[in-house]
């Protein structure tokens, strides 16, 4: 069995970034079944981030949806988001810190 990724890429308003970078971060904790969740500004773009997720599964990842916490974050940064360029599903194969698939 093998663990469910995500990497998305996220634009962000002008001169937003931060603020939006800041809401996701904060937004990420207690998802059952994440196993890794980063915020990462996109080097060139200083509008875009990418988000990598590691889930158990891509129920976990629909599960986490559905909580509180980040229906809330979704909500208080949909406002400070462009668009979407890009949103790529994977199957995790291994990785440093990840227990075994």
């Amino acid at each position: 069995m093998s663990h469910y990724g995500l990497i998305g890429r996220i634009r962000a308003l002008p001169g937003k970034r931060g603020d939006l970078a800041a809401i996701l971060a904060d937004g990420i904790g207690g998802m059952p079944g994440c196993l890794s969740y980063v915020v990462a500004e996109d080097l060139v773009d200083p509008n875009v981030l990418i988000i990598t997720e590691v889930w158990t599964d891509s129920a976990a990842h629909k599960a986490s949806l559905q909580l509180d916490s980040v229906k809330a974050a979704i909500a208080k940064g949909r406002p400070l988001i462009a668009g979407f360029d890009s949103q790529t599903e994977t199957r995790v194969l291994g990785g440093i810190g990840l227990p075994p698939s």
